[in-house]
Order: C-alpha cells, then structure tokens, then sequence
C-alpha cells in the first residue's frame, strides 16, 4: 500500500516573513502556500492601466488602489487565506496591514490560461465573503 507523504503546513508569520524576503510570490489557503505563476505583458499592461486610472480617478479621495504585490487576507471557515488580485481598491484605513489588507471595496483579476479556472470559482466564492467588497471584476487578456 502507497501512503503519501504528510503536507507540511506553515504559520502566517513564516509565510508573510517568507515572502517579503523571496523572488516568488505564494498564495497561502490554511497554511499550504502555492507558488504563482508569471504574467505576460498583456496581463502586466492591463493591470498597470487599470491601477494608474484608478488611482488618478481616486486621488484626494478615501479611496486608495492597490497593485499586484500588495495582498488581500481573508478567513473563511476559521482558514486563511492570502491572495494577490491584480488590483484591488479599499475605501477604508480600517484592516490596511504592511503587506496586505482585509476589507477590499474592488478586486480585479486579469485572467491567464494558469489561473483562469481559480479566479472564475475558488476566488468567486470566496471574494464575495469579504463583507466590503461590492464588486469582483474578470478581465480577459484577448477579448472585450
């Protein structure tokens, strides 16, 4: 009989210490990191277009909108769980940590072939649960 081997699980504090510290950006689901893929040059012009217009729009504002490197926390059924949206937007100080923040009012997800199928249901069923969040955006890199 073939047993697996034991996934090791990793606190917060070792996950966020690791990644300010690594190359390799990580999504963390209840302990399990895993590793994220690059993006194209599509992907990285939408994203930088949409945050520079949204900041210019926001400007003098409460309003504040973040880019990819800046993580979103939630906790759904007593797990957490760390996520990089493309771009997020949050209307209030409130829940705004050194590396990510808690009550997002916009997440935007730039679709790509290696994430397309996490953003269109595990991230649309768990964004929704942020009780701030009034709306998640899906934008095709190839499409209108």
């Amino acid at each position: 009989m073939e047993t697996s081997a034991p996934t090791l699980l990793i606190s917060i504090e070792d996950y966020l210490r690791h990644e300010a510290d690594g190359a390799v950006r990580h999504e963390f689901i209840g302990g399990r990191i895993h590793a994220m893929a690059d993006s194209s040059e599509a992907h990285n012009l939408i994203s930088v277009n949409l945050v520079s217009a949204f900041h210019a729009h926001l400007r003098g504002g409460p309003c504040k909108a973040y880019m990819a490197d800046f993580k979103v926390r939630l906790e759904i059924n007593r797990e957490d769980i760390f996520y990089y949206p493309d771009v997020m937007v949050a209307c209030q100080r409130v829940g705004v940590e050194e590396y990510y923040l808690r009550y997002p009012t916009l997440l935007v997800e730039v679709l790509s072939p290696s994430t397309e199928n996490i953003d269109r249901r595990e991230k649309l069923l768990n964004y929704p649960q942020i009780s701030t969040v009034e709306e998640y955006v899906l934008i095709a890199q190839d499409t209108r």
